[in-house]
This record gives structure tokens, C-alpha cells and sequence, in this order.
């Protein structure tokens, strides 16, 4: 691995994680490859039974579906309520990973969650290519149940 490779793709995580931080959708999805691998590690049979009430979290391929992912998290969250502790960023090559913790309250029902959260990311080009994420579902699950799903949590 070459440290320009290795410099180039931390800083390129580096300004994703600051626009995220910024909350513009669009800007963050200029950072986005037209066409990517996105996953959101969660059990299909749970969040088919929570779908309606966490709609982000789904699987996506576009720059489009990008903007549109970070859109619909807005959306469902309290603004001003959130903030994002990142403990660590690793990075071998064209991958990085980043560790950390969202702190979040649920628009739909007020309760505030804690999310503990690995990021896997690869860069080309300056452009993510991979976004999986895999956090604490059922943290999430639960801030966002309502008393028809919360005895499915």
C-alpha cells in the first residue's frame, strides 16, 4: 500500500465525514460514485416489521440514492438532537473503516437511542464506491417502535 493511497483515502473519509456532519444532503452525495455497493447490515425480518417507520434503511446503488439516504434520516430524526462520537478511523488502501457512535431521537416517537457503528468504506477515484454500515439495529428498532411493533422488538 502506497501512503498516497493511504492519504488520499483518509482525507477523502475525513470530508464525508465532514459534510455528514454538515447535514447537506446533495453535498455529501457529491462524494458518492454514480453507481456504488450500499448496504445496511440489519436482519430482513426485522426491519421488514419496522420498514414503515425506518425507511433509510435500506439497501442503495446510486449517487441519487445517496442524497436520498441522508434526506430520509433527517426526516425521521429531531434536528438538533444528534451528534456522532468517532472513536477511530482505519485505513488500508482503498478501505477504511470507522468506528463510533450516533446519538439520535426519533422524530416519530421522541425517544432518544445510542447506536453503536462500523463503517466500511472503499474510495476510487476520490469518490466512495462501498458504503456498508453495521450498527446496533435494535437500538434503532426500539426508539422507533410503536405499540404495534414495539412487541416484535
Amino acid at each position: 500500500m502506497s501512503s498516497a493511497t493511504h492519504t488520499s483515502t483518509r482525507a477523502a473519509v475525513e470530508e464525508l465525514l465532514r459534510r455528514i456532519g454538515e447535514g447537506d444532503p446533495e453535498r455529501i452525495a457529491e462524494l458518492y460514485a454514480e453507481r456504488g455497493d450500499w448496504k445496511l447490515d440489519w436482519p430482513q425480518d426485522e426491519h421488514g416489521r419496522a420498514r414503515s417507520a425506518t425507511p433509510w434503511i435500506r439497501h442503495r446503488a446510486t449517487r441519487a440514492d445517496a442524497a436520498a439516504h441522508f434526506r430520509e434520516l433527517a426526516e425521521h430524526h429531531v434536528p438538533g438532537q444528534a451528534a456522532t462520537e468517532i472513536e477511530r478511523i482505519l485505513v488500508d488502501g482503498n478501505d477504511a473503516v470507522v468506528l463510533g457512535e450516533i446519538r439520535q431521537t426519533a422524530r416519530s416517537t421522541g425517544r432518544a437511542y445510542r447506536a453503536r457503528f462500523a463503517l466500511h468504506l472503499t474510495i476510487e477515484g476520490g469518490l466512495v464506491t462501498r458504503h456498508h454500515v453495521y450498527e446496533d439495529s435494535l437500538a434503532v428498532t426500539r426508539a422507533f417502535a410503536t405499540n404495534e411493533t414495539a412487541e416484535t422488538a
